[in-house]
C-alpha cells in the first residue's frame, strides 16, 4: 500500500508540474489554471463509477484530490 501511494503522490507531483508548466506559457495563466481545473471537476463529477455500491465516496475523494492537486500551484510570481 505505501508503494501505490507513494506512486499516486508521484504521479500527482508530475501532473501539477506538467499543469503549472502548460499555464506559464499562456497569456492568461491564472485563467488557464481557472478553466482547467473547472474542466477537471465536472470530468470528476460526471464520470460513471461501475461496481460500487457507495460511488458518492469514490467521487468525494477524487473532487477533494483536485482540490488538494491545484492548491498546490501558486500564481506566478511578479518577478
Amino acid at each position: 500500500m505505501d508503494e501505490l501511494n507513494g506512486k499516486m503522490i508521484a504521479c500527482q507531483i508530475l501532473i501539477t508540474g506538467l499543469i503549472a508548466r502548460v499555464a506559464n506559457e499562456q497569456g492568461d495563466p491564472l485563467r488557464f489554471l481557472t478553466d482547467f481545473r473547472d474542466e477537471i471537476k465536472a470530468v470528476v463529477k460526471g464520470v460513471n463509477i461501475a461496481g460500487m455500491d457507495n460511488t458518492d465516496g469514490v467521487r468525494s475523494v477524487a473532487q477533494a484530490t483536485v482540490d488538494e492537486l491545484f492548491s498546490l500551484m501558486k500564481p506566478p510570481s511578479s518577478d
